[in-house]
């Protein structure tokens, strides 16, 4: 429906657009040059012409030396060279062009009869050399069928105006009130009361724990609430009907669904260079009568420029924090100064690892948070330094803790100010952690719902901690750009004009020539293309495979992508047989073993990330992944044996420096009876019981790591039995597939 950018003076307040925002619509209008270091070629037949060899019998069999010399002076002219610069083909691809055509010429037995005759009437100096302009540049765009259509392909990857994408939002005018405010000052509380109090209402958090914890509140105060998550849907209607209310992560909202009130939380994270895109879609196209945003005050001019674009107002409410929390004069210096209600913040494992080691040498209890973790676990390790009565006084977390938990922190203590992070171009960094993170981090000591009213804030370091003043007294960085992701119909329309290209060479031609204004940019795609990468061997239609590569998979898993545990997932879907509870228990070697080690319990993290991967695939393809309630099941088995093994988590670390997985029993581990009897109640569900003699060989800890299956296992050791029985024979298989040489090898070491 048509609809004007700005209602009529008056409607946006008086006065016209800020010049930011005229600036934006107006640039990015004349279109960039394309990648075509992306454009590849395609194959085409070159055995035979239609024609036969009726140029031949028309003129006279061409001499290919003489053919050679000519399609060299073609090369190089520099009109024919600026003429095919106007038709598309810059100097790279008029040189792969042209190596092709030659190919073609010169390999072909019988050419078109057309193109034969004029070639000859060349070389024999009855025509011109330009003549063979049009039948290279048709050779051209069939080899590289995009600059045939590159005037559709900018039509599609046109990214400019993305409130547009949303016809059912732009039908109605919406209120948007922004709540705006620093961490545990009641703005996401002022916002989720006036979602209780509507009819219909959508909250968008972007975390599982935030979903959960509205859907458990929204119920509790008598408000019939669904829950949809990537992985999880719950109706708490006993028959299955939608609820008014329903609390989701970002990136499962309905864009077509109705509402009375809509609540996106974070809003902030609209410029993330992965998942922007989500924030972006929620603010622009969520069908709800008022849009209540909450986030960092930082984000408050750029929200009102983006709502110009749809004409809608922005009301904005500011919050001060309701606990203070003050900034330290000296630093910690010594984990002997900890006291109960700290917490430790670093920003990777191995620091994690290192503080939890030394507090216990201390002989003091800690709990353990970070990313990777269950949901549950980070629960249970939450509610474990929480209580009161729980020895357990001290927590040691990475910035997982900076939204989603409750938590009752007196201090915070960075022991790092140092994070990795992924920029835009999809780039690793090591980068001071900005004023944002660091406000979001420390906002977390003294909150108002927690034991602690007032909360301190410091580093480990004498040397961070006037870093950690300077950034926290700096203003944060306004946000000035949102995130854009391509549309599994864009990328549709784009296979349809270019069939032969791969999923991942889709992607990146379409982002090559995607124009975006100056509010957008376009997310990061290299974990999409590094999954389209793993499963483009596998016969899948391209609707399926742009899902697939949608997944949550984090591709520094070993378990996941060393092991091609998503390709074995799309294989198996490929050939239309279902994945049941059985396939996937032999492939994660269900039930496992309690961690020996803190090697296992990244594999356990891992398996729990697979069990996740099924889920999530099951509520997009059900009849293929049918068994999604005996998954969930054992995924929170799985659950329960990583609670074990982060309560045991400094036994973990004893073990891993001393290199040994069998130094610490299984027993040793402290396991709940009702675990172990789950554990034994799973051996009969899928595969057998793994062998608890504690065997140490290679294999058995490939196969726990899960860099081997034990089928692959097995039948190493049948050939390797072959191989003693029969050394002779095995020997002549040797020489012939390359193993001779490693055999002799062997043979020069004894």
């Amino acid at each position: 429906p048509a609809f004007a950018l700005c209602p009529a003076p008056g409607g946006c307040g008086g006065g016209s657009a800020p010049l930011s925002w005229t600036r934006s619509i107006s640039s990015g209008n004349s279109p960039r040059p394309p990648d075509t270091s992306l454009f590849v070629p395609v194959d085409i037949k070159t055995d035979f012409s239609e024609d036969g060899s009726v140029g031949a019998e028309l003129t006279q069999p061409l001499d290919k030396s003489e053919l050679l010399k000519v399609l060299n002076r073609f090369y190089k002219r520099k009109e024919i060279q600026k003429l095919a610069s106007e038709n598309g083909l810059d100097a790279r691809l008029f040189h792969q062009a042209f190596i092709s055509f030659r190919k073609y010429v010169l390999e072909t037995e019988t050419l078109a009869a057309d193109l034969h005759i004029v070639l000859n009437d060349i070389c024999c100096g009855a025509g011109h050399i330009d003549d063979i302009y049009p039948y290279f540049m048709r050779h051209a765009k069939q080899i590289f069928p995009m600059l045939d259509c590159m005037d559709d392909l900018r039509k599609i990857s046109d990214l400019r105006v993305p409130a547009n994408w949303y016809p059912e939002a732009r039908s109605i005018q919406r209120k948007v009130v922004f709540h705006a405010g620093p961490t545990n000052s009641g703005k996401t509380y002022h916002a989720i009361q006036r979602y209780l109090e509507a009819k219909s209402g959508v909250y968008c958090g972007p975390l599982k724990l935030l979903a959960h914890e509205i859907f458990e509140k929204s119920n509790s105060a008598g408000v019939p609430c669904d829950l949809v998550t990537g992985e999880e849907r719950i109706f708490v209607d006993p028959d299955g009907q939608q609820s008014g209310h329903v609390a989701c992560t970002i990136e499962m909202c309905s864009v077509t669904t109705p509402y009375e009130v809509a609540v996106i939380d974070e809003i902030q994270m609209i410029r993330d260079p992965s998942r922007g895109w989500a924030w972006t879609r929620a603010l622009l196209g969520l069908c709800a009568e008022e849009i209540h945003v909450c986030g960092e005050a930082a984000a408050i001019n750029f929200v009102t420029e983006l709502m110009y674009t749809t004409g809608e107002e922005v009301e904005v409410r500011n919050y001060e924090r309701l606990t203070p929390f003050s900034l330290m004069d000296h630093a910690l210096e010594s984990l002997d100064n900890l006291q109960p209600g700290d917490c430790v913040v670093c920003f990777s494992k191995n620091d994690i690892y290192s503080i939890s080691r030394q507090i216990e040498v201390r002989g003091l209890e800690c709990a353990v948070i970070y990313g990777s973790l269950p949901p549950g676990t980070k629960l249970s390790q939450a509610k474990k330094f929480n209580d009161p009565s729980d020895p357990c006084k001290i927590l040691v977390a990475t910035d997982a803790i900076g939204m989603g938990l409750n938590l009752s922190i007196r201090r915070i203590i960075f022991n790092s100010l140092v994070k990795p992070s992924i920029n835009e171009k999809g780039e690793k960094e090591m980068d001071t952690i900005t004023t944002s993170q660091a406000l979001q981090i420390a906002g977390r000591a003294g909150r108002f719902s927690s034991t602690f009213k007032e909360g301190e804030v410091t580093t480990m370091h004498r040397d961070d901690l006037p870093v950690l003043k300077e950034i926290m007294g700096r203003a944060v960085d306004p946000i000035e750009t949102a995130g854009l992701h391509p549309t599994a119909e864009q990328i549709e329309m784009f296979a349809y004009h270019l069939p032969e290209a791969t999923l991942s060479n889709l992607i990146d031609i379409f982002v090559s020539l995607s124009q975006v204004d100056g509010l957008y940019f376009v997310c990061n795609v290299d974990d999409f293309k590094f999954l389209a990468d793993m499963i483009q061997h596998i016969p899948l239609n391209l609707r399926s495979r742009y899902v697939f590569c949608t997944a949550p998979i984090n591709k520094k898993q070993p378990f996941v992508c060393t092991t091609r545990l998503l390709s074995q997932f799309a294989r198996q879907f490929s050939r239309d047989e279902p994945l049941t509870f059985d396939w996937v228990c032999r492939h994660i070697s269900w039930p496992p073993m309690p961690p020996k080690n803190i090697k296992d319990l990244a594999h356990l993290e891992a398996v729990h990330d697979v069990l996740d991967l099924y889920l999530w695939l099951s509520y997009r393809f059900m009849d293929m992944f049918p068994d999604a309630n005996r998954v969930r099941d054992i995924q929170r088995e799985m659950d329960e044996i990583i609670q074990v093994g982060v309560h045991n988590i400094t036994r973990l670390i004893r073990a891993s420096e001393a290199q040994s997985s069998e130094s610490l029993p299984s027993t040793q581990l402290q396991t709940p009876p009702q675990v172990q009897r789950r554990l034994r109640g799973s051996q009969g569900r899928g595969q057998p019981p793994k062998d608890v003699s504690g065997s140490s060989t290679l294999g058995s800890r490939l196969v726990q790591e899960g860099r081997l299956t034990k089928d692959l296992l097995q039948q190493l050791r049948r050939e390797w039995s072959e191989e003693q029985m029969h050394p002779a024979r095995n020997e002549q298989t040797h020489s012939r597939t390359g193993g001779g040489k490693s055999r002799a090898d062997k043979k020069k070491r004894k």
